[in-house]
C-alpha cells in the first residue's frame, strides 16, 4: 500500500535538493554547474503537483484505502455560504472588521523598512527620518482613554443592555422606578473599571518615563554631553558604562577593555542568562583616543531592521585611508537595545531606534483579556434577552394590541428587564477581586501576585500549557558531570583521578623542558604527518583538559571590595584571590550523543594546521565575511572546509539542574488533562534532554524528532512519516515549523494537538506568540503561557492566561503576566486549587444571580397576567433595591467561599480538573435547570400569594415579597456544598436586616397584618411549597447519581 502513494516525484526532488544546496554551499567564488537554482517555472510546477497530491491524515487510510486521504488546503473544496446566508452567519462582522482595518491602515500607514548608511557622529547626514528612541507600553493616551475604556466595556451585550435600560428611564412614558435603581449599579461597575485601568495606565506611564529619562553620555566634536534615552538619534556616538542598559541598537566601535571585546547580558532580550561576547570594530578600536572617531571619515552600512535577534549583516567602511578599509559586521559587533553591558565601558554608533530596535519589534502589544466564563455569560445574556422580547410580545398580543401598544411593549420590556439582572456584573467583579485576594494570601504559594484581576476563572479552564525551558523548568545552573575519553569515563566521584593524571603529565613536561632550555615547538607539518601512536591515558587527559581550558568563552569576574569610585581600568588593581572570583560563560554547542542521562554534551576535537593552511583559511574566511549576500552560507562553508580530518579528544557532559518539584508538577498537570508544549530558544538536543529529564516526555514514550525541512516537498514527506507514529512526543525546530505552517498549517496543528507533548526549539519570541495564537484559532481551547524572560513576554501576552516566573532573568515576564509566581512548582496549586474553585464558584454565583432575576420576572409575568396584562410593576422603589442588595446580596456573594472538595483532595486527585474543561459547571443544561427552577418558584410564590390574600392588594405584596426573600435565603443554603462560618453570618445578617426594615416599610406593608399568625403561616406555607421539592430532588440526585467529588470526600 505504501508503494502506491504518489510521492515519487517529490522524493526525487527532495533527494536532489541537498546536492544542489551543497553545491551552492561550497561554491564561494561563483556558481558552478551543479549550483544552478531551480527556475521559477519549475518551482511552480512542483507546487502545482503537490496540490494534487494527498497528504495522509489518517492511519487507516495509509493501511487500507487512499479514499480516506484528505486533500491539501489549497486543493480542498469546501462549501461556501453565499449571499444572505453568509451575511447573517458572520459576514456582517467580517465586513465591519475589514472596513475598520482598512481605515486604520490608511490612518497609520507603516513606513517601508530599508537598509541604511549611518555616518559616525553625524545624525544630520541620515537621508531618511527615523523613529524617536522612546519606549511606550501604554494602551491609551489622554484623548483615547475614556472612549477606549467605555468601548471595552460596552462591546459586551450585557453591559450595553444595562446602558440602554438605564437611559430609557429618562423618558417619562417609559419610567418604571427610581433612576438610582438602574444607574447606581452601572455607575459602580464603570467607576471601578475606569479606576483600575487608570491605575494600570499610570504605572505603565511611570515605568516608560523612568526608562526614557535615563541619561547617557553622547560623544560630540566638543566632548561628552548628557542626553536622555528618548533624545538619542541614528548616527549618535553613545558611551555606555558597565551595568548600564543599552538604549538603542548600536554597532560596537570601542571599549575600555584591552582585548577589544566586552560581555553583555541579554536576559531581557532572549531569556538566556549567560553572557554574550561582543567584539569591537578593529579599525576604530585601534584609534589612539576617543576624539579620533571624529577625525576619520567612516560609515556603517546596516541591513533593514529585522525581527531576528541572532543575526546581523553589515559593513564598516573608512574612506579617508588609502586604500579604503572595509570590515564585515556580524552579530558579534552589535549591541542590541535592552541588553546590559557586563564588563568595561563601550562606545557604539546608533543604527536603529525606537520601534525599529530588535527588542521592540519582538514585543507584541498587550491585549485586553476576557475570560471564557464572561463570553459564555454574554451568550446566555443574549438568550435571556430573546426570552425577554418574546415574553413582552406575548403580553402585548394577549392584551390585544389595544391603544399605543408599542409603548406597552417597551414598558413590558422594562418590567421584565430583571430577567437580566443588573447586579450580575457587580457580583462577578467583586467575586474576581475576592479570588485574587485569596490567591495572594495563600501561604502554600508565597510570593504569588495577581496582576490581572479579571480572569482568575481562566486558571480552571486550561487545556494547553506552553512553557519556556531555561529558568522556567530549569535553574540555569550547569554542573560538570562527565568526561568521556572513548575507553574510559570520569564522573563527579572520580575527578581526583583527572587531577593526578594532569599532575603526572605536567611534571613530565617540566622535566623535558629543563633538559632543553631552548625548547621550541616542533614544526606543525611534521607533527601532522607523523605516524599515529597510542597515547597514554595521562596524555589523553592532558590534551582533553587543555582543549576545554583554551576553547571557551569563560571569563573571570572580580567583584570590587569597598571600592568607592570605580574608574575605567580599576579592575586591574583589584583583589584577585579565589574568594573574590566568579565565572561567567557562554553556552557552548551541544550534541545529543549522551542524552540518555539528560546531560548536555559537547564533543571536543582538534586539528593541527600548517602555516600555509591557516593563511589560506583566514583569507577565505575574511572574504566570506565581507560579502553582503548569503554571508551566513558562505562563512559556514569556509568553516566546514576546516572542520575535517579532526582528532577526537573527549566528550563532556554537564547537567542543567531542574527546579524543585518540576517532575511531580508536570505529572500532575498531565493527569489533569493539560497538554504541555515546551517552547524554547535553545538547541534541539538540549531541549530534548530537558524534556526527558523533567518527565515532560515519559521514559516509555517515543520521541519523534522532526527532520529539518526547507521546502514544501520535504515538509510533505516528513508530515506523512510523522503521521504514522502513535502516542509519540514531537520535537521540532523553529525553521522547520515555519515551513510546515507556511504550507500545511491546518494539518500540522491537527497532528501536533494529538501528541501527548510537543517541544519546539530555536523559537524566536514572536514565533512563540504565533504558536499560541495558532492553538487558539484551530482548537478553540484555552491556553496558558509560562515564562521568566523578556523573550517570553509576547507569548505571555498572547495566551488566554499568562504566568510569569520571577527568576534570574529579571522581572520583565512577571510584570507583563496576568499572574506572577516565584517557582514553577506553585503552578500546580494555582491551577488545581485556585483555578478550579474560582471557576466553579463564579459559575454558581452567576447562575444564582440570574435565578434571582428570573424568579422576580416570573412573578411579574404572573401578576400582569392575572390583572388583565397591565404593565404595572409588582414591587416598586426600595423593595426592588433592597431585594438586589441588603436582603440577598451577602448570602449570594458568600458563594465565593464555597468549595466542593478540600484543597488537599484537589491536589491529590488532579483528574477532577478534567471536568472543568468541558464547561459543565456553566452550560446550557445547567442554565435550563435554573430557568425551570426559577419559573416553578416564581409561579408558586405569586400564585400562592394571590390565592391566600384577603381582599386588600397590599397583602399580596407583603406575603409574596417576604416569601421571596426567605426562598432566596433557603436556596443559597441549598446550593452551598461546604459551609463556612461567614456564610451563616451572611444568612442571619440578611434575615435580620429584612425583619428590622419591616418597621420602616409601612409604605408597602400593613404593619398590623404582618405581625399576625395568619401572615406567618401563609408565608411559611408558600416558602415550604417552593423549596421543599427542590431539597427532595437534590437529596435523591446525590444518592442515585453522586458527583465525582462527593465520592472522594466520602
Amino acid at each position: 500500500m505504501a508503494e502506491q502513494i504518489p510521492l515519487c516525484p517529490v522524493r526525487s526532488a527532495a533527494a536532489a535538493a541537498p546536492n544542489c544546496k551543497r553545491a551552492a554551499y561550497f561554491s564561494v567564488a561563483g556558481p558552478g554547474p551543479g549550483a544552478e537554482r531551480p527556475s521559477r517555472y519549475q518551482l511552480e510546477d512542483e507546487s502545482a503537483h503537490l496540490d494534487e497530491m494527498p497528504l495522509m491524515m489518517s492511519e487507516e487510510g495509509f493501511e487500507n484505502d487512499e479514499s480516506d486521504y484528505h486533500k491539501l488546503p489549497r486543493a480542498r473544496i469546501m462549501r461556501r455560504k453565499r449571499g444572505l446566508e453568509w451575511f447573517v452567519c458572520g459576514g456582517w462582522k467580517f465586513l465591519c472588521t475589514s472596513c475598520c482595518d482598512w481605515l486604520i491602515n490608511i490612518c497609520q500607514r507603516k513606513r517601508e523598512l530599508k537598509a541604511r548608511t549611518v555616518w559616525l557622529g553625524y545624525p544630520e547626514k541620515c537621508e531618511e527620518k527615523h523613529p524617536r528612541n522612546s519606549i511606550k507600553n501604554q494602551k491609551y493616551n489622554v484623548f483615547t482613554f475614556i472612549p477606549g475604556v467605555l468601548y471595552e466595556q460596552f462591546k459586551f451585550f450585557l453591559n450595553l443592555y444595562f446602558l440602554v435600560v438605564s437611559c430609557s428611564q429618562f423618558v417619562p412614558a417609559l419610567k418604571i422606578g427610581y433612576l438610582y435603581t438602574y444607574w447606581a449599579p452601572l455607575g459602580f461597575v464603570l467607576a471601578v473599571t475606569i479606576m483600575r485601568e487608570a491605575t494600570d495606565e499610570f504605572r505603565r506611564f511611570q515605568r516608560d518615563k523612568e526608562v526614557n529619562s535615563q541619561l547617557y553620555s553622547k560623544l560630540t566634536v566638543r566632548g561628552k554631553v548628557q542626553v536622555k534615552s528618548s533624545d538619542i538619534q541614528v548616527g549618535d556616538l553613545i558611551i555606555v558604562e558597565k551595568n548600564q542598559r543599552i538604549p538603542s541598537d548600536m554597532v560596537f566601535l570601542r571599549t575600555s577593555e584591552k582585548a577589544g571585546s566586552c560581555f553583555i547580558r541579554t536576559d531581557q532580550l532572549d531569556g538566556e542568562t549567560d553572557w554574550k561576547l561582543r567584539v569591537a570594530v578593529s579599525c576604530t578600536q585601534r584609534l589612539p583616543a576617543l576624539g579620533d572617531l571624529f577625525s576619520i571619515n567612516a560609515y556603517v552600512y546596516a541591513q533593514k531592521p529585522q525581527l531576528d535577534i541572532h543575526s546581523f549583516e553589515g559593513t564598516f567602511t573608512r574612506e579617508d585611508s588609502d586604500p579604503p578599509i572595509h570590515e564585515s559586521l556580524s552579530i558579534e559587533n552589535t549591541l542590541w537595545a535592552s541588553t546590559v553591558v557586563a564588563s568595561g565601558t563601550v562606545i557604539g554608533v546608533v543604527i536603529y531606534t525606537g520601534k525599529e530596535t530588535r527588542s521592540v519589534m519582538n514585543t507584541s502589544n498587550p491585549k485586553n483579556k476576557v475570560g471564557l466564563l464572561d463570553l459564555e455569560l454574554n451568550q446566555l445574556t443574549k438568550a435571556l434577552f430573546l426570552a425577554l422580547v418574546a415574553l413582552s410580545v406575548v403580553m402585548v398580543t394577549l392584551q390585544g394590541f389595544s391603544g399605543p401598544w408599542y409603548r406597552s411593549l417597551f414598558r413590558f420590556l422594562l418590567l421584565f428587564s430583571y430577567i437580566i439582572p443588573i447586579s450580575l456584573r457587580v457580583n462577578l467583579d467583586m467575586g474576581k477581586a475576592a479570588y485574587g485576594w485569596m490567591i495572594m494570601k495563600d501561604e502554600n504559594i508565597p510570593g504569588t501576585v495577581v496582576r490581572t484581576s479579571t480572569i482568575p476563572e481562566e486558571l480552571g479552564r486550561l487545556v494547553y500549557l506552553l512553557t519556556d525551558k531555561t529558568g522556567t523548568l530549569t535553574r540555569n545552573e550547569m554542573v560538570f558531570k562527565r568526561l568521556h575519553l572513548g575507553t574510559v569515563s570520569y564522573g563527579t566521584d572520580t575527578m581526583d583521578e583527572i587531577q593526578n593524571h594532569l599532575v603526572n603529565s605536567y611534571s613530565q613536561t617540566q622535566a623535558q623542558a629543563s633538559g632543553n632550555n631552548a625548547s621550541s615547538a616542533p614544526p606543525r607539518k611534521a607533527q601532522s604527518s607523523a605516524p599515529k601512536v597510542r597515547k597514554s591515558v595521562s596524555s589523553r587527559v592532558h590534551e582533553a583538559v587543555k582543549a576545554v581550558a583554551l576553547c571557551h568563552n569563560v571569563t573571570p569576574v572580580y567583584e570590587a571590595r569597598g571600592a568607592a569610585g570605580e574608574t575605567e581600568f580599576a579592575e586591574a588593581d583589584q583583589d584577585f584571590s579565589d574568594d573574590n572570583r566568579t565565572y561567567q560563560a557562554s553556552s557552548p554547542d551541544e550534541c545529543g550523543n549522551m542524552a540518555r542521562e539528560g546531560l548536555r554534551t559537547l564533543v571536543v576535537a582538534k586539528r593541527a594546521l600548517t602555516e600555509e593552511q591557516y593563511q589560506d583559511f583566514e583569507s577565505r574566511y575574511n572574504q566570506a565575511k565581507l560579502s553582503i549576500h548569503d554571508r551566513t552560507l558562505k562563512v559556514a562553508a569556509v568553516v566546514e572546509s576546516l572542520e575535517r580530518e579532526m582528532e577526537l579528544l573527549c566528550l563532556t557532559g554537564v547537567e542543567d539542574q531542574l527546579q524543585a518539584d518540576v517532575r511531580p508538577t508536570l505529572e500532575m498537570l498531565r493527569n489533569a488533562g493539560i497538554k504541555i508544549w515546551m517552547l524554547t530558544g535553545d538547541k534541539l538536543e538540549t531541549a530534548t534532554c530537558i524534556a526527558k529529564s523533567s518527565h515532560l516526555v515519559s521514559r516509555t514514550q517515543d520521541t519523534h524528532v522532526f527532520r529539518p525541512v526547507t521546502s514544501r516537498g520535504e515538509a510533505h514527506l516528513e508530515l506523512n512519516a510523522f503521521r504514522r507514529k502513535h502516542d509519540c512526543a514531537l520535537v521540532i525546530s523553529g525553521d522547520s515549523l515555519e515551513v510546515c505552517l507556511k504550507y500545511y498549517e491546518h494539518e500540522f496543528v491537527e497532528l501536533a494537538c494529538q501528541c501527548p507533548a510537543v517541544v519546539c526549539c530555536r523559537c524566536a519570541p514572536t514565533q512563540k506568540a504565533h504558536i499560541v495564537k495558532l492553538l487558539q484559532q484551530h482548537t478553540g481551547r484555552r491556553t496558558c503561557a509560562i515564562g521568566d524572560g523578556g523573550n517570553d513576554v509576547s507569548m505571555i501576552q498572547a495566551a488566554d492566561c499568562g504566568i510569569g516566573i520571577e527568576g534570574k532573568e529579571g522581572r520583565q515576564a512577571s510584570l507583563a503576566a496576568d499572574f506572577s509566581v516565584p517557582q514553577f512548582k506553585h503552578i500546580g496549586r494555582l491551577l488545581m486549587v485556585h483555578g478550579r474553585s474560582s471557576y466553579k464558584r463564579s459559575a454558581a454565583l452567576s447562575q444564582f444571580v440570574m435565578h434571582r432575576g428570573l424568579v422576580i420576572s416570573t412573578m411579574q409575568a404572573v401578576f400582569s397576567s392575572v390583572f388583565y396584562f397591565a404593565s404595572v410593576p409588582l414591587y416598586q422603589g426600595f423593595l426592588m433595591v433592597g431585594y438586589a442588595t441588603v436582603y440577598t446580596m451577602f448570602p449570594v456573594f458568600s458563594l465565593v467561599l464555597d468549595q466542593d472538595v478540600k484543597p488537599e483532595m484537589a491536589m491529590l486527585y488532579p483528574e477532577l480538573y478534567k471536568d472543568l474543561t468541558k464547561g459543565r459547571s456553566l452550560s446550557c443544561k445547567t442554565f435550563l435547570v435554573w430557568v425551570l427552577i426559577s419559573i416553578y418558584q416564581g409561579g408558586i410564590l405569586m400564585s400562592g400569594a394571590l390565592v391566600l390574600f384577603e381582599s386588600e392588594f397590599v397583602h399580596v405584596v407583603a406575603i409574596s415579597f417576604t416569601a421571596l426573600v426567605l426562598t432566596e435565603l433557603l436556596m443559597v443554603a441549598l446550593t452551598v456544598r461546604t459551609w463556612h462560618w461567614l456564610m451563616a453570618v451572611a444568612e442571619l445578617l440578611s434575615l435580620g436586616c429584612y425583619v428590622a426594615s419591616l418597621a420602616f416599610l409601612n409604605k408597602y406593608f400593613d404593619l398590623a397584618f404582618i405581625t399576625t399568625v395568619t401572615f406567618v403561616w401563609k408565608v411559611s406555607a408558600i416558602t415550604v411549597v417552593s423549596c421543599l421539592p427542590l431539597y427532595v430532588l437534590k437529596y435523591l440526585k446525590r444518592k442515585l447519581s453522586p458527583p465525582s467529588y462527593s465520592k472522594l470526600s466520602s
